[in-house]
Parts: structure tokens; C-alpha cells; sequence
């Protein structure tokens, strides 16, 4: 078996990458291949659903919010990552994305202190670090991020809920 290898030429791959239930890793040779994957992802995306992504420092989470917030009609430009801030909201797109960074938390109380599930009421949410939810999110989308050689990245998109290709990312939480 092949990995469909995704990069800013090659499009056709892109487009023919099914979401709602792939398992099998997508190599990406770029921050920017990286960031049209999550372009491509959160184009399906609406109000409510919770994108958790899992990742070494450096593995490509806030490129792939950038292009998140793309996908989602945000200013990519506008992304950084949210280490000290925790929490940054984009409300330019279709969308109101929240973007949340747990790396500095360490105690489940802070983590609920947030208010995570309020949030996700009203916007996609994605949590970079969700390793440290203290109960994972039911129903969430999971991405997990894998350096590869140089630039090269790993992405395994995992999402719980069976959707036929035409159908939004969506679920009632």
C-alpha cells in the first residue's frame, strides 16, 4: 500500500482525499502542503465540530490551522500559535474558528477552567496538545502529525462519523 502524497502541485490528491473515515497517512513535503490539507479539511467543517490535533513541537499543527482558517474564509495570516495567549479566536471566515494550545497546561482544572465546551457551541474549535484533555472528546476529528524526513510530514485524519463524501463534517454535539 501506497501514501497518497500530498503536495501545493498536486491538487487531483488533494481533492481526492476522503475525510470522514481516512485512517491512512497523508504525506505532506511542506508547511504549505501541510496547511491545504487542513484547507481542505475544514472546507467541510461547520459550527460544533471539534478538530483535535496530536504532535511533537515542530510536527505542523498551527501550519495546518492556518489553513484551517483559510479553508474556513479567515486570513491564514492572522494564525500563531496560541502557546501563551492559550486561546485565539478568528471570527473573519464563514466560521468563527477557535484555535487553543494546551502545551503549557499541566492540570485538568485550568484545562476546565477554559470553558472548551461553550466554545465549541458556537465555532469550529480545534485544540492543539488535545493529548492533555483529561477525557479525550467524544465524537471529535483527530489528527495526528508525524515527522518525517526534512520537511516531510505524516498526517492521520481520524473521524469517528461515517459520512458519504458529500456531506459536511458535521455532528450534534
Amino acid at each position: 500500500m501506497t501514501t497518497p502524497t500530498i503536495d501545493a502541485k498536486d491538487r487531483k490528491a488533494r481533492k481526492d482525499c476522503e475525510f470522514s473515515s481516512l485512517k491512512t497517512p497523508i504525506t505532506t513535503e511542506s508547511e504549505s502542503a501541510t496547511a491545504a490539507v487542513g484547507r481542505d479539511l475544514a472546507a467541510r467543517l461547520s459550527v460544533g465540530d471539534v478538530v483535535l490535533l496530536y504532535g511533537d513541537l515542530g510536527a505542523g499543527k498551527t501550519a495546518f490551522v492556518r489553513g484551517m482558517a483559510e479553508g474556513l474564509g479567515a486570513s491564514p495570516e492572522e494564525v500563531s500559535s496560541p502557546t501563551f495567549t492559550l486561546v485565539q479566536e478568528y471570527r473573519s471566515g464563514r466560521v468563527t474558528l477557535v484555535h487553543v494550545d494546551l502545551y503549557r497546561l499541566n492540570d485538568s482544572r485550568e484545562i476546565d477552567d477554559l470553558g472548551l465546551d461553550e466554545i465549541a457551541v458556537s465555532s469550529v474549535l480545534t485544540i492543539e496538545w488535545a493529548d492533555k484533555l483529561p477525557n479525550g472528546w467524544p465524537g471529535a476529528i483527530e489528527v495526528r502529525f508525524q515527522h518525517g524526513a526534512g520537511d516531510a510530514r505524516s498526517l492521520t485524519i481520524d473521524d469517528p462519523i461515517t459520512r458519504s463524501s458529500d456531506d459536511p463534517i458535521h455532528s450534534d454535539r
